[in-house]
C-alpha cells in the first residue's frame, strides 16, 4: 500500500469509518483501557483469592489469563487494521462471516447487559451501605424513603449517568477515566494500609488457607480474573480513534493498561484475602465496618468509579443497536431521514433505552458473586474466542511466511480451546451454585 516501506513495522489498514473521529492520544487510550478493566471486579479479587486457596495459586492463575489477555488486545488491534472495521462486532463479521457475526453480536449486547447491570447492583449497594453509615447514629428507626434504591439509582442514572452517556465517540470518556482509574487506586490503597495498620473493630482470620481445596477450586477463578480485566469488548473502539495506529504501539498501550491493572488488582486480592482470609466477602468493602471513614471515602468514590465506567460499557452496547439500525435502513426498514444512527435523534432513545432497562432488571438479579460468574463466562468469548478465530480468519487474508502463519493458527487454536473450557468450566458451575 501507498506509504508503506519495506521495512515498515506497522500494520497497513483498510480505510477506518472511524477515521474523521481519531482524537485519541496513547495516554487517553491506557486511562479509557485500564478504566474498562477497573471496575466491579475489583471487589471480588479477595474472594476470589480466597476461593483458589490462597496467594499463590491464584497469582499463578492471574499471571496465565494475563499472557492470554494481552494476547487477545494485540490480535484484535490486528484483526482491525486488517478488516477495516471500527467495533467489534464489526471486525468479528468481517473477518468470520455473517453466522458468526450474528453470534457475536448476540454475546456482546447480553454480556454488556449483565455488566451494566452489575455495575447498577454495585453502586445500589455501596449507596445503601453509605446511607446506613450516615444513619447509623440515630434511634432504630424505618429507613427514609430517599435512601431507597428504587430512588437514588433512578435519581443518579438520570442526573449522572445519561449525561455521561450521551456522547458521539468514546474519546470523550478520557477525562471522566482518569477520575475513575484515581478513585479505584484509592480502594487498592485503602486496603493494602488497613491490613498493616488494623484499625479497631476490625476482625480478620490470623492464619488464612494457603492451600487450595482441588484443582477444581483454581479454575474456579478465571471467570472472576476474565470479569476483572473486562476491557476486550472496548480495545476495537479504542483502537480506531487513536491518533497512532499500528500494531507495535497498540502493543504497548495493552501491555502498560493491563500491568497497570495487575497492580492493582494484585495488591487489592492480596491484602483483602490477608486481612479477612477465608471469611472474605465476596463485596471487600461489605467486609469493613460500616462506620470507618476511611472505609466511608472508599465506598464513595468507588461508586464514583463504576459512575464512570458504565458510559463505556453502554457506548458499546449501543454500537450493536446502531449497526442493526444503520443494516434496516439500507434494507428500506426504517426511515431515510433517520439512517444515520450516531445522530442525535437515534443515538438519544437508545441510550435511554438502555439506562430504562438495566435499572428495571437491576433489582431482580441474583448475587453479586453469582452474577461475575455468568459474566466471566461469557467473557471467555470476547476475551479468547473471538479474538482466536479472528486470528484464524485473518491469515487467510494477510501474506504471511508459512512458518510464521503456522504459529499465529496455532495459537488462535489454543486460544478458543482455552475459552471454550473456561466457558463451559464457569457457566456449569455458576448454573449448579444457583439451583
Amino acid at each position: 500500500m501507498e506509504g508503506q516501506t519495506p521495512g515498515s513495522r506497522d500494520l497497513p489498514e483498510k480505510s477506518h469509518p472511524a477515521a474523521a473521529a481519531a482524537t485519541l492520544s496513547s495516554m487517553g487510550a491506557v486511562f479509557i483501557l485500564m478504566k474498562s478493566a477497573l471496575g466491579a471486579g475489583l471487589l471480588n479479587f479477595p474472594w476470589a483469592f480466597s476461593k483458589a486457596g490462597g496467594v499463590v495459586p491464584a497469582f499463578l492463575v492471574e499471571l496465565v489469563s494475563l499472557v492470554f489477555l494481552v494476547s487477545g488486545l494485540v490480535i484484535l488491534g490486528y484483526a482491525a487494521a486488517v478488516s477495516g472495521q471500527a467495533t467489534y462486532q464489526g471486525v468479528v463479521r468481517g473477518l468470520c462471516g455473517p453466522a458468526i457475526g450474528k453470534l457475536c453480536e448476540a454475546c456482546f449486547l447480553v454480556n454488556l447487559l449483565m455488566i451494566s447491570v452489575a455495575f447498577l447492583r454495585v453502586i445500589g449497594d455501596q449507596l445503601e451501605k453509605l446511607c446506613d453509615s450516615l444513619l447509623s447514629g440515630t434511634p432504630p428507626a424505618p429507613q427514609p424513603w430517599y435512601t431507597d434504591q428504587r430512588f437514588t439509582l433512578p435519581l443518579l442514572s438520570a442526573l449522572v449517568i445519561l449525561p455521561l452517556s450521551a456522547p458521539r465517540e468514546i474519546a470523550f470518556q478520557k477525562y471522566t477515566s482518569i477520575l475513575g482509574t484515581l478513585a479505584a487506586c484509592y480502594l487498592a490503597l485503602v486496603i493494602t494500609v488497613q491490613y498493616y495498620l488494623w484499625p479497631q473493630g476490625l476482625v480478620r482470620e490470623s492464619r488464612p488457607s494457603l492451600s487450595p481445596a482441588s484443582w477444581t477450586s483454581v479454575f474456579s477463578v478465571f471467570p472472576t480474573i476474565c470479569f476483572g480485566f473486562q476491557c476486550h469488548e472496548a480495545a476495537v473502539s479504542i483502537y480506531c480513534s487513536m491518533h497512532k495506529r499500528s500494531l507495535s504501539h497498540w502493543a504497548l498501550v495493552s501491555v502498560l493498561s493491563l500491568l497497570a491493572c495487575c497492580l492493582i488488582y494484585s495488591l487489592t486480592g492480596v491484602y483483602g484475602f490477608l486481612t479477612f482470609g477465608t471469611e472474605v466477602s465476596a463485596d471487600i468493602l461489605m467486609s469493613y465496618p460500616g462506620n470507618d471513614m476511611v472505609i466511608i471515602v472508599a465506598r464513595v468514590l468507588f461508586a464514583v468509579s463504576i459512575i464512570t465506567v458504565y458510559p463505556i460499557v453502554l457506548f458499546l452496547g449501543r454500537s450493536v443497536m446502531q449497526d442493526f439500525w444503520r443494516r434496516s435502513c439500507l434494507r428500506g426498514w426504517g426511515p431515510r431521514a433517520l439512517a444515520d444512527p450516531s445522530g442525535l435523534w437515534v443515538r438519544m432513545p437508545l441510550t435511554v433505552l438502555w439506562v430504562t432497562v438495566t435499572l428495571a432488571m437491576v433489582l431482580f438479579m441474583p448475587d453479586l458473586s453469582e452474577i461475575v460468574s455468568i459474566i466471566g463466562g461469557i467473557s471467555s468469548f470476547f476475551i479468547f474466542i473471538f479474538p482466536g478465530l479472528c486470528l484464524i480468519c485473518a491469515m487467510g487474508i494477510e501474506p504471511i511466511g508459512p512458518r510464521v502463519k503456522c504459529c499465529l493458527e496455532v495459537w488462535g487454536v489454543v486460544s478458543v480451546l482455552v475459552g471454550t473450557f473456561i466457558f463451559g468450566q464457569s457457566t456449569v458451575a455458576a448454573v449448579w451454585e444457583m439451583f
